[in-house]
């Protein structure tokens, strides 16, 4: 066990028991006749005392030697105690987020008790959305992304140094053809096309990588895109000299942090290489500059690139706060299957602040005026293969609009189940700056909600569920007026 973890606990239990004697570090110092700077070093968990230093404590705090050594924390500290022992501190790298680990030990130190109800509180919450480890990587990544604006230089270069020694024409799209020859001739990959079909279970997988022959096995229904973007992230993970990896597309499962962050950094490289940063600024200044939205050629620019519509979505969130400034953006995506009312929030990235809508874990519905919900309404009763549609989403409850751009394809995996992606802009002086069709009288306003049992809209008629929440608020109101006249009608 780690010296700073034996050094923390005893430090922990020293300044309980000096604080349930109702002793000062000053006092505790005149009894043990150790001095009150060592004493304070030692609570801290910066020192470890020597032994007949411990049987002077002991003795002293009438406290037997066995307790005061032993690693064990009574109940009020045995939260803390589980949090110092796992690896979490250890498994995310706190430094990205600016935070350094002694930091965390010095406020674990300085206010156990509120500390510990503070982890226990989050524990709580945690069992009772069912917030496993995976869930709490995955949100520490998405909030990583969200403190860098979703952009990340350094990544950026990596590509354009990548495609300067591959003659790779950034001014091009990328074809699987351009990368796998990469992969086989410089990495010694081995593409396998046909080996994943045979096994049921894997169903929805799209690629596995064996490490040890280099055999990248590929699922059968990839399309192009989607055969790019997995050869790009293969080449990303060597380009990158990235070893603590996931080794299936989607993941199953990962061990560590690293391996979470690590896959987003693949991605991240993977999205710029198949659409070129330049390439994509070009394109949205011609839309933008325009007087109406000019929706064939928004369409047209999706396609200019050889990704899919999630991919293209997912990199305007890299580039629209970076070359336009746009930072108060949401980007969505929702699962849907035919036939059915349930709508799945299974990803979502927040720029700048919380934006609505945001996943909700109560089992509420998502208001049905949203166009990320529309679209997925529209796919599933036709034939398409791709439907686009926008609208200006009217939050009254907060004040706020939003442009919302929202694309919906079938899920080629899973018959009847469909996808939607959105992307969603605030609505503020800087965004009418930036995009000149924002008056065109064309793009629908629709008053929206965020959940049906959260909204004030009349007579709505797709509502799925009544206002529960509005009229509890409200009903709880009432009680508070009321009471409140009372107050006032005997309080002389």
């Amino acid at each position: 066990m780690e010296q700073d973890y034996i050094k923390l606990i005893f430090g922990l239990k020293l300044k309980q028991i000096r604080t349930d004697k109702n002793l000062s570090l000053f006092g505790l110092s005149k009894l043990s006749g150790l001095s009150k700077s060592y004493l304070n070093e030692i609570e801290k968990g910066k020192k470890y005392p020597k032994p007949d230093k411990i049987v002077t404590l002991s003795e002293r705090l009438d406290v037997p030697y066995d307790q005061m050594v032993s690693l064990k924390l009574d109940k009020n500290l045995a939260p803390i105690g589980d949090l110092l022992r796992s690896k979490i501190l250890k498994e995310i790298p706190l430094e990205l987020f600016g935070i350094k680990e002694s930091n965390l030990i010095d406020i674990v130190a300085n206010a156990p008790a509120k500390v510990n109800a503070f982890i226990s509180t989050i524990i709580e919450i945690a069992q009772h959305y069912n917030f496993s480890r995976e869930s709490f990587f995955l949100a520490s990544v998405r909030s990583f992304q969200e403190a860098n604006n979703n952009y990340f230089d350094d990544l950026e270069q990596s590509v354009i140094k990548f495609a300067k020694a591959y003659h790779i024409d950034l001014k091009q799209p990328t074809t699987s053809k351009d990368l796998e020859d990469i992969l086989t001739e410089e990495y010694g990959y081995v593409i396998a096309y046909n080996e994943l079909s045979k096994y049921e279970a894997l169903e929805n997988l799209r690629s596995v990588f064996v490490p040890k022959t280099k055999a990248l096995l590929l699922a059968d229904g990839i399309d192009e895109a989607q055969r790019t973007f997995i050869y790009a992230k293969e080449i990303a993970y060597n380009f990158l000299e990235i070893s603590d990896r996931l080794y299936t597309f989607p993941w199953i499962k990962f061990k560590s942090f690293d391996q979470v962050l690590n896959n987003f950094y693949a991605s991240y490289f993977a999205g710029a290489l198949i659409i070129p940063k330049d390439a994509l600024t070009l394109q949205l200044e011609a839309i933008f500059e325009k007087d109406t939205f000019d929706e064939t050629l928004f369409l047209k620019t999706l396609e200019a690139f050889n990704a899919s519509p999630e991919s293209f979505y997912q990199r305007l969130t890299n580039i629209l706060p970076k070359a336009f400034n746009i930072q108060n953006l949401f980007f969505l995506r929702f699962t849907h299957k035919g036939d059915s009312e349930g709508f799945y929030l299974k990803k979502e990235l927040h720029l700048s602040h919380q934006h609505s809508p945001r996943a909700n874990e109560a089992n509420e519905h998502y208001c049905r005026r949203w166009v990320s919900l529309k679209v997925l309404k529209d796919i599933s009763k036709n034939t398409e293969e791709h439907i686009f549609d926008m609208q200006i989403s009217n939050y009254e409850g907060d004040d706020t609009k939003y442009l919302v751009l929202s694309s919906a394809t079938k899920d080629p995996f899973r018959d009847n189940h469909y996808r939607s992606i959105s992307v969603g802009l605030l609505i503020n002086k800087q965004l009418q700056r930036k995009l000149k069709f924002l008056e065109d009288p064309k793009i629908k306003i629709q008053n929206v909600g965020v959940t049906c049992e959260r909204c004030d809209i009349k007579d709505c008629k797709v509502r799925q569920a009544p206002a529960i929440v509005l009229e509890r608020a409200d009903k709880n109101k009432k009680i508070e007026l009321i009471v409140e006249e009372l107050n006032d009608k005997f309080k002389s």
